[in-house]
């Protein structure tokens, strides 16, 4: 179910949809490391900038999220902490820490996929980039192959509950 109306929903190009799909394999790594699977790309122009995945299990660091991680790379990268004219492709909406990082690094537009009921900062439960307090603006859009990000997170979920339900039964 998407959350965009008809009015309000963006018009992905074919360039935006590769650029998630890559997100969505990186995030299927973050997976294999028994991570939550969110992926982000940071892309300048047409080229990735930098990439990440959540590792905050296996850093010990409730900072590393897929954002987080990918930002910290960019920065690296371009020497620079302002990441002007880019663009963030990531499979999960930004929680608010994400959400402040990013308004922080300058990022010009950010594509999420699947929407966050619980924690969504650009625009699912707050918006932090269209608060009037906000002292940079980026262009948010939202819904880019949601379903496929949606049932990553909703099958890895699963699997997780799964997985305690069967320890606690062998445990017993």
């Amino acid at each position: 179910m998407s959350l965009s109306t008809p009015e309000s929903a963006p018009i992905f190009t074919e360039q935006d949809q590769q650029f998630m799909r890559r997100a969505i394999e990186l995030a299927a790594v973050a997976e294999t490391h028994g991570e939550v699977p969110v992926g982000a790309v940071l892309v300048k122009g047409d080229e990735i900038i930098a990439e990440g995945w959540n590792a905050s299990i296996s850093h010990h660091d409730a900072t590393a999220h897929a954002e987080i991680t990918t930002l910290r790379k960019a920065g690296q990268k371009l020497q620079n902490y302002r990441l002007l004219e880019t663009t963030l492709y990531v499979t999960l909406e930004p929680c608010p820490m994400c959400a402040g990082a990013l308004l922080h690094s300058r990022v010009g537009r950010i594509v999420f996929g699947a929407y966050d009921l619980k924690a969504g900062a650009a625009g699912t439960v707050l918006d932090l980039f269209k608060s009037e307090a906000a002292y940079h603006h980026a262009r948010v859009e939202g819904g880019l192959l949601e379903e496929e990000c949606r049932h990553q997170l909703q099958a890895f979920f699963k699997r997780r509950r799964k997985e305690i339900k069967e320890a606690r039964k062998a445990k017993d």
